[in-house]
């Protein structure tokens, strides 16, 4: 019989990849279901409290659009949206048991996320191919990953969800 040619979202797969999370450094963990060069780029993300996501928005080419789908699977997650001299001028919970479950965020929108349970998993979507030198534009006055000064963003940002 031929492989059919079906990728299968599962506990078990979800489970695993919060391992990895949980494991990780970064305290996060992408699963892609796609292929780097593919024209829309589908993944679980799973993050884990305490892990630091630099604000950063997504700015496509005139042919394509830098929307960004979250689906919130299982546990919660706190966006952030900030301005160009980053300050938060929106909030959004967005939970698996929750009221919204998923928001999908404009193109040039700078944001955060912060993880509000343990083994977050969210199903993220939008338009690739995926470039890492041109998928984020960073605010540049946030810390780097891993530094003393993003620990303390994390516990501000936070704050609002508390």
């Amino acid at each position: 019989m031929t492989e059919l040619p079906i990728k299968r979202l599962t506990q078990p797969l979800m489970d695993s990849i919060a391992e990895q999370a949980r494991s990780s450094p970064r305290q996060r963990k992408n699963h892609n279901f796609h292929e780097h060069h593919d024209r829309v780029q589908r993944f679980l993300n799973v993050l884990q409290p305490g892990t630091y996501v630099r604000p950063h928005r997504h700015v496509r080419p005139a042919d394509a659009d830098g929307f960004e789908f979250f689906l919130v699977l299982q546990g919660a997650i706190g966006i952030l949206i900030l301005n160009e001299s980053g300050s938060v001028i929106h909030t959004e919970k967005i939970s698996a048991t929750g009221t919204t479950r998923g928001v999908e965020l404009g193109e040039g929108m700078f944001h955060t996320l912060i993880a509000l349970e343990p083994d977050t998993v969210m199903f993220e979507l939008k338009e690739g191919p995926y470039v890492p030198m041109d998928d984020k534009d960073f605010l540049p006055q946030f810390p780097l990953e891993n530094t003393p000064d993003a620990k303390q963003w994390i516990q501000t940002w936070q704050g609002y969800f508390a």
